[in-house]
């Protein structure tokens, strides 16, 4: 199977998911030091695992190998989701934009790879 995509970069759920990543990181970077090695970790590895996941998928050749990374930005995702209710939940910082950026990110992945089955 060939990407209509020459670059990830190009990729629309790409974008968006680095340009949630980047506001993980601006959001963490106000987070209470104590939380650096918790949920702080956790939140940016698990943010950037979206994007990079797909960066590994986009390159594979077969349609299940390339499904395969993109279940994996899924689960990274929901895994984030988790993180952001848990930061909002202990008063951290309001994370209800990043929660609907996400789940943009979420939608447009379910279509790409929808799209890719078909």
């Amino acid at each position: 199977m060939e990407n209509p995509s020459q670059s990830f970069r190009e990729v629309v759920v790409w974008q968006k998911a680095h340009a949630f990543t980047l506001a993980i990181y601006a959001l963490t970077n106000a987070l209470p030091s104590h939380e650096s090695f918790g949920l702080i970790s956790q939140l940016r590895r698990a943010a950037a695992s979206i994007p990079a996941n797909f960066v590994e998928g986009f390159r594979k050749r077969t349609v299940p190998d390339k499904v395969r990374f993109y279940n994996m930005a899924e689960a990274s995702a929901d895994e984030c989701l988790y993180h952001l209710i848990l930061a909002h939940d202990l008063n951290y910082a309001d994370t209800t934009a990043l929660q609907a950026d996400l789940e943009e990110v979420s939608r447009i992945l379910q279509g790409y790879i929808n799209g890719m089955k078909r």
